[in-house]
């Protein structure tokens, strides 16, 4: 259950996180534009890249011992580095999830393609779920409970960043909510990367 609980709290931290493909899903969901196939493509996309990350590392292991140890502490450095991002947005109150109040709805095939593009062209995807969470995950007792786990906060997040987005748009605009929200992640990074760590 520790796994599960681990692989939820390290999953949603860092897709909650903010960045290109938030800012997209929430702008495209508040115009109501295809909210179902963004949400699913999204999911899809980080399940698939979660498993293979966890279950990578895994064979690495088997096959070269010695860079296990070097991408564990790759995870335990790039926690720390969202963390102190985290952090620093926390303390001078630059977070803030701005949407763009005109989109232009695209039909469901294009915004599946836009959504595909906008998930696996970006780099941070790989470095998060592959590298970061694969790391994280392949170190748990119960890996399999940990993927689960990460692979439920992206279901989570992003059903509720589709299905809720037009009561969000009020909420994820105050500044001093998303410095509340970033400290707490800057205290769960950092906390999953001591652990990671010893």
């Amino acid at each position: 259950m520790l796994s599960f609980f681990t692989g939820f709290t390290v999953g949603l931290s860092l897709i909650v996180a903010i960045g290109a493909q938030n800012i997209w899903v929430l702008s495209q969901s508040m115009a109501g534009a295809n909210r179902l196939v963004i949400a699913a493509v999204c999911i899809l996309c980080d399940a698939a890249l979660i498993v293979v990350g966890v279950y990578s590392v895994q064979l690495i292991q088997l096959w070269l011992p010695p860079l296990v140890p070097v991408l564990t502490w790759a995870g335990v450095a790039m926690l720390l580095w969202l963390a102190f991002g985290a952090a620093k947005r926390a303390w001078q109150g630059q977070g803030t999830l701005l949407a763009k109040a005109e989109v232009q709805v695209q039909s469901s095939p294009k915004t599946a393609v836009t959504a595909l593009a906008i998930t696996l062209l970006n780099p941070h995807v790989y470095l998060d779920t592959v590298v970061l969470i694969g790391s994280v995950g392949s170190a748990q007792a119960q890996p399999f409970w940990f993927t689960v786990g990460a692979c439920l906060a992206s279901l989570c997040w992003f059903s509720a960043l589709t299905g809720l987005a037009p009561r969000l748009k009020i909420w994820l605009s105050s500044p001093l909510r998303w410095r509340l929200f970033d400290g707490l992640v800057a205290f769960i990074l950092a906390g999953i990367a001591l652990k990671l760590a010893v």
